[in-house]
């Protein structure tokens, strides 16, 4: 394993992240006269949230030789995640969007990429260290990468097969129809999330992308990961872990706890963070899942993509609570600082 300047890495993240240009007030893009600069992407936001939890972390990208590729290093690095296997393309920009700041479920919500030809999508078997991606215990991807180009796909599909030697992979299936060319997406996303080991997809983009309705459906239609989370929105979420071969699975719900939403924008990433985090720290599938709804809701309840977890010892009081106290938890801005604000009427 390798062993960074933290110690031995614990998740290696790979994927495109772009600088996000955020609106300073509601309307639309062609209204809007300013913008603040951020950063956003999945793979990244995961190895973010768990670098700020403790855990050692590398995000293995590609971004282009300019100025918005320092900026979006050097952001990731500030978290704490080793960024030295980043490439640069001197052919190639790094991707950039805009977004409006309204609810991404709603019709009035805008994003325009300009991502296409970036130096991410220039990620392949050929322009990828496979020491840095098989650095880790963990290797996470998600199925937007796997729509940036052929190139791309070819990388997934060649991590997701089973070999020998490869770390645990994660997969969140993410799934994304405007970025795919072709209806051949949402088939290509099944074909990569049975060649992982944990795969996390919600009840609706399942529906959408497999016309699969239900967890136990959407568990039919991927039996091979030995774990698949499967997202339920604010009702909560269900893991289904594979047990010895011919025993059925054990199937582990967990609700999610009240939240008094800010921005839902990062809540999908944040979960996976936190699953993995408690992965990472051999908990029960209960705890496992009831971090993960934390750590989303960490990010729910702030204006920003990205959000700081709780502290273990914050998050692991609440894991520990009774069915009933869980039930009355109640989450809102500011819940993981000193001021929280942690109902349970």
């Amino acid at each position: 394993m390798t062993v960074s300047a933290h110690g031995p890495v614990d998740v290696v993240c790979l994927g495109e992240s772009m600088v996000t240009f955020l609106p300073t007030r509601a309307g639309r893009l062609a209204d809007v006269p300013s913008f603040l600069r951020g950063i956003g992407g999945a793979e990244s936001n995961v190895a973010c949230a768990l670098a700020a939890a403790g855990h050692h972390t590398r995000w293995v990208g590609r971004v282009g030789a300019d100025g918005f590729g320092d900026h979006l290093t050097e952001a990731i690095a500030a978290y704490g995640v080793d960024t030295s296997a980043v490439t640069r393309d001197p052919e190639r920009p790094t991707g950039i969007y805009f977004r409006t700041a309204t609810d991404r479920a709603t019709d009035a919500h805008e994003v325009q990429y300009y991502r296409a030809g970036s130096a991410a999508s220039a990620m392949s078997p050929r322009t990828v260290s496979y020491d840095a991606l098989w650095s880790g215990r963990m290797l996470h991807l998600s199925g937007i990468t796997a729509a940036l180009s052929s190139d791309c796909l070819a990388l997934m599909r060649d991590l997701t097969a089973g070999r020998d030697g490869r770390p645990l992979v994660s997969f969140d299936v993410n799934h994304r129809p405007g970025l795919w060319r072709d209806p051949s997406g949402a088939k290509v996303l099944l074909e990569l999330a049975r060649g992982a080991d944990i795969v996390f997809v919600g009840e609706d983009e399942a529906q959408e992308a497999w016309g699969v309705r239900g967890a136990d459906a959407i568990r039919d239609a991927l039996p091979e990961p030995a774990v698949l989370v499967v997202k339920r929105g604010a009702e909560g979420a269900v893991v289904y872990d594979r047990c010895a071969q011919g025993l059925p699975d054990t199937v582990t719900p967990a609700p999610a706890p009240h939240v008094t939403v800010t921005a839902p924008v990062g809540a999908g990433d944040a979960f996976a963070a936190g699953f993995l985090s408690a992965t990472l720290r051999g908990l029960s599938s209960r705890e496992r899942l009831r971090h993960g709804h934390l750590w989303a809701a960490a990010t729910l309840t702030v204006d920003a993509d990205l959000a700081v977890p709780p502290s273990a010892v914050h998050a692991d009081r609440l894991v520990a609570l009774d069915d009933d106290a869980w039930g009355r938890l109640h989450l809102g801005p500011g819940w993981t600082g000193q001021d929280q604000e942690v109902r349970t009427p």
